[in-house]
């Protein structure tokens, strides 16, 4: 009983986190007609960083000192989410909020597939189908030379790529680096560099409801983090990963009340494809991990 509360608790956290990420993506959306990317995602950084540098004092990680080695992991894990960050923000600009989200969504068959080639990690042949499927249903959304197609896209693909290398360095990370620390590094990081970038741009004037708006993104994309993090620690993974694919729900409704974006039948037909089997390899790793228990218990 006690397992299946966590199992529950987690899945919670992580609808959660994927509601904190989803309106944090809403608010970056909505001040984009007013404000060039770079002005709003060092905007957006400067309160984030602020955020969690208290949460990182608070949880004492601004005392850690990383090896060399771990630095290194750290500074290439960064340098992956700012590229992220500024790929998968370009295309947020220009496409529906939906649309990227769904392309997104293929993120845990991309790390699942990247864990087998680069890591070592057993995937059978159902699973490998599984991911040839979903990445078809990635094509489905995206649509390839059709008049549906759009060229930004083609940024969230590359998001999600670089995404997937960010993963397999975070799995890199020593257990004793602390997750608010990592997270505190890269926040700035990225403020810098959005910085650096909005000097390439004519500044804008912030209107008082962007601030509003870049505020909120603040808050919601800390309340994304905390409960990603806190989501993971209870329950099992196989059992609370499934539930980021709230994310695409919140898009969708999203999506329609805010911008008035209605997705059409590619694109539902798409995200269907892609959750499915993204949630049937998560099944099956289930049951292999549940299978390997007994035989270590007989």
């Amino acid at each position: 009983m006690a397992h299946s509360h966590e199992n529950m608790r987690g899945a919670l956290f992580m609808m959660l986190s994927m509601a904190g990420f989803t309106l944090n993506d809403t608010m970056i959306k909505l001040v984009s007609s007013d404000l060039p990317l770079f002005q709003a995602v060092f905007l957006r950084g400067i309160a984030a960083t602020i955020l969690l540098g208290g949460l990182a004092w608070y949880n004492g990680a601004l005392a850690f000192r990383p090896a060399p080695r771990e630095l290194k992991i750290i500074l290439l894990r960064t340098a992956t989410e700012a590229a992220a960050t500024y790929l998968f923000l370009t295309a947020l600009f220009h496409m529906p909020l939906a649309n990227a989200t769904a392309i997104l969504q293929s993120l845990p068959l991309a790390v699942t597939l990247a864990a087998s080639v680069f890591l070592g990690h057993k995937v059978g042949w159902k699973r490998y189908l599984a991911i040839a499927i979903g990445f078809a249903g990635m094509l489905v959304i995206v649509r390839p030379g059709t008049e549906g197609f759009n060229a930004y896209a083609i940024w969230a693909v590359a998001a999600v790529g670089v995404v997937t290398l960010r993963d397999l360095l975070s799995h890199k990370l020593a257990p004793g680096t602390p997750s608010t620390f990592v997270a505190l590094f890269t926040s700035a990081t990225v403020m810098a560099l959005a910085g650096l970038g909005s000097l390439t741009q004519d500044w804008q004037p912030v209107p008082a409801r962007d601030w509003l708006f870049l505020m909120l993104a603040a808050g919601f994309i800390l309340t994304g983090y905390i409960a990603a993090v806190t989501a993971m620690r209870h329950g099992e993974i196989s059992f609370v990963s499934p539930f980021r694919y709230s994310a695409l729900i919140w898009a969708l409704l999203l999506g329609v009340t805010v911008f008035g974006d209605i997705p059409d039948a590619y694109t539902l037909l798409g995200s269907l494809i892609v959750v499915g089997t993204g949630i049937y390899t998560f099944h099956r790793e289930r049951r292999l991990l549940r299978a390997q228990s007994r035989g270590q218990e007989q």
